[in-house]
């Protein structure tokens, strides 16, 4: 095994079989954490956003957060109800994308597709960011340097999915599973003791007061409805990674559709409980948050105090578990893992929808194929690149990113449900059994709301951010948009180049022309000449470029030595040059006759070292390349194996060994058939 290979096993893992897939499926209790982490960490900055935009108002606004908090809920649970409709009509993995493509055709399934890839990006961008800033109130050296921290995780997070679904599933449920425990377990802990002991409980900035923006404060109807829009699509951050589950049905063990159902179903309680037990102990412990870019701030009897308090989950943990210090600690250090691993989602749910888009044709092939681990590994490496480059531009803030976000996931929900609709429709027009009629109409009924719930959120979005910074995740999306349109075009139009038409099948050449490329009189030389006599050519020649007169005149007197019946041509190269000259020999013997050929066979060492191959072939690799581009030219490459080759062939047996001692990688030994069928 070579250096570059142990890295990749120590970093990936031995190699699975295609026929180990079905060891990679996930159960319901791995498949909450891995494809609802998203969903469920972003009750850990929604609130926060929630508060921190009803701050602008002043002490008025934080009267409405309830409100708000219960609208937020109410479409997480529509659209919860509307995606378990998905996953039991679509469970092939294609989730929204196949929806819009089979229901309302392949533009609008490119729409939710762009939309869908544009918000995976986001996902893992501002999950990481936040977790990053989190972790600023612990680990204060990541001050300044927020963007390459963030990119290093990323990295992190990438390693440990190309190692695989179930296996980095399996690392990512513990802390997933801790966040639940301490956000439910705070949520009840300080409702007992605030509703049933009577404790009067106050959050650290209890006693400030708000001072708003002078736009929105005083609470002027105008003013209110912008505010509590800008609000709610701020809160509806918590619904990105519910659409996640749909596009990675494949991924659950069987029954597919009905497992990833319950997991979706598990989703929505669990977070609209989280969301709604963090925003009512705001309100129980006078919990306030301001922002300063929007122009809110403190006041302490008159006095301006600067806002140097944590997040709402940081306050709620802090007084809730004053007397029981774990439990703080527990809640913090598990709200920042969570809001790291939140990416796994994306990390998850982009590789799936990537493949379905490159075997469509709609992105590169290369994101269809699975790698070692079977998992999606080039889907996986294009997120961590994309993310990557995205918190290194806004250094990884989640004020600047939170405006990008929420867009693409809406857009998506809005077309999949209309497509939904139109999918019961279709059905019933055909079904006669009046229970499955009952069953369409109920489940179209259902994706009725949804339209209409994700529609409203839609506009409302767009409206209350577009200026703050949507119209640059509008402007990704068309992009993202476009390209894929481009790709498919490509391969559409290469598809049409080279379909074999009625004749191509059986037009043999007229004639095939044989040159000989000639730098030394050697044995490799020899081997290409011995192989172009035994094609049985039209005609053979050898070539060669005298760049000096007196090595020209050695290898002629060789060649002439070797008395062979091939003649040697001397194309003089009064620029020292050995590619153009050949070249421009080769494209000379081209005739107007399209069906002839001219076959160039090129002598290659074969070599044992990477530091050897940069000492040979190089003007014969320049060859083959200029070659490749000229009509009714073939190039045969004639191996000669160095002596060093048999290093490099011996640690490919002594790999290939290894692969066949280890069990489950589906290698076979091959032996004589003879020795196979004999009786024990």
């Amino acid at each position: 095994m070579n250096a570059t290979d142990l890295v990749k096993r120590l970093l990936v893992g031995r190699k699975l079989a295609s026929a180990q897939l079905g060891e990679t499926l996930l159960p319901k209790r791995i498949a909450l954490p891995v494809f609802a982490s998203d969903a469920l960490s972003s009750v850990a900055y929604a609130p926060d956003e929630i508060l921190l935009t009803l701050s602008l108002a002043g002490m008025a606004g934080f009267a409405f957060s309830w409100q708000i908090a219960l609208a937020v809920a109410a479409v997480m649970l529509i659209v919860v109800m509307s995606y378990r409709q998905t996953v039991h009509a679509y469970p092939s993995g294609g989730g929204d994308y196949e929806v819009a493509t089979v229901n309302l055709g392949p533009t609008w399934g490119l729409v939710v597709a762009s939309a869908l890839l544009v918000d995976y990006v986001l996902t893992v961008a501002v999950s990481v960011s936040s977790g990053v800033q989190n972790a600023k109130a612990v680990l204060p050296f990541l001050e300044g340097n927020e963007g390459l921290w963030a990119m290093g995780l990323i990295i992190v997070l990438m390693a440990m999915n190309l190692r695989g679904v179930r296996e980095s599933g399996t690392f990512f449920a513990i802390p997933t599973y801790g966040f639940m425990i301490g956000v439910l377990g705070m949520t009840a802990w300080g409702l007992t003791r605030i509703l049933g002991f009577g404790e009067p409980l106050k959050a650290p900035t209890a006693d400030y007061t708000v001072v708003g923006d002078p736009f929105f404060d005083p609470l002027l109807p105008l003013a209110a409805v912008m505010l509590l829009a800008r609000a709610f699509s701020s809160g509806c951050a918590a619904l990105t990674g519910v659409e996640a589950i749909s596009n990675g049905v494949p991924a659950f063990r069987e029954p597919k559709s009905r497992n990833a159902a319950t997991t979706l179903a598990m989703l929505g309680g669990i977070a609209v409980t989280m969301l709604g037990g963090i925003i009512v102990l705001a309100n129980l412990t006078g919990l306030k948050l301001v922002d300063p870019d929007g122009h809110s701030r403190f006041e302490l009897n008159g006095v301006p105090v600067p806002d140097t308090h944590d997040t709402a989950m940081g306050q709620l943990a802090r007084t809730i578990f004053d007397t029981f210090p774990v439990g703080f600690y527990w809640v913090v250090i598990a709200t920042m893992v969570i809001l790291f691993l939140a990416a796994n989602t994306a990390f998850n749910g982009f590789p799936v929808l990537g493949s379905i888009l490159a075997k469509d044709g709609f992105l590169p092939r290369a994101l269809h194929t699975r790698g070692d681990r079977l998992a999606y590994s080039n889907g996986i490496l294009a997120l961590a690149t994309a993310a990557a480059v995205l918190v290194m531009v806004y250094n990884a803030s989640v004020t600047s990113l939170i405006q990008l976000y929420v867009v693409g996931v809406f857009v998506s929900f809005t077309v999949s449900q209309f497509g939904m609709m139109r999918h019961w429709t279709r059905h019933l027009r055909t079904e006669k059994d009046p229970r499955e009629r009952a069953r369409m109409m109920r489940s179209r009924m259902i994706n009725a709301i949804g339209l209409t719930g994700t529609g409203v959120v839609l506009v409302i979005v767009l409206a209350s951010k577009f200026i703050y910074g949507a119209y640059l995740a509008v402007l990704a999306m068309a992009g993202v948009f476009l390209v894929m349109r481009g790709i498919r075009r490509h391969y559409d139009k290469v598809a049409r180049e080279v379909a074999v038409g009625p004749v191509d099948a059986r037009m043999l050449p007229s004639r095939v022309r044989a040159v000989i490329m000639v730098q030394e009189v050697n044995k490799p030389t020899m081997r290409a000449v011995n192989f172009a006599r035994a094609t049985r050519a039209s005609s053979i020649e050898a070539v060669t470029v005298s760049i000096d007169e007196a090595e020209t005149r050695r290898i002629v007197e060789e060649w002439d030595a070797q008395d062979l019946d091939v003649p040697l041509k001397v194309i003089a190269s009064p620029y020292r040059e050995v590619t153009g000259p050949f070249l421009n020999y080769v494209k000379g013997m081209r005739s107007d006759n399209p069906r002839d050929v001219v076959c160039v066979y090129i002598p290659e060492y074969v070599v044992g070292h990477w530091w050897e191959q940069i000492l040979h072939n190089q003007t014969g690799l320049i060859l083959k390349t200029r070659l490749n581009f000229m009509q009714g030219v073939m190039t045969t490459s004639v191996p000669y194996q160095l002596a060093s080759s048999k290093y490099a062939f011996d640690r490919a047996q002594r790999n290939t060994a290894a692969a066949w001692r280890r069990p489950g990688t589906g290698q076979v030994r091959m032996g004589d058939a003879r020795e196979r069928s004999r009786p024990e």
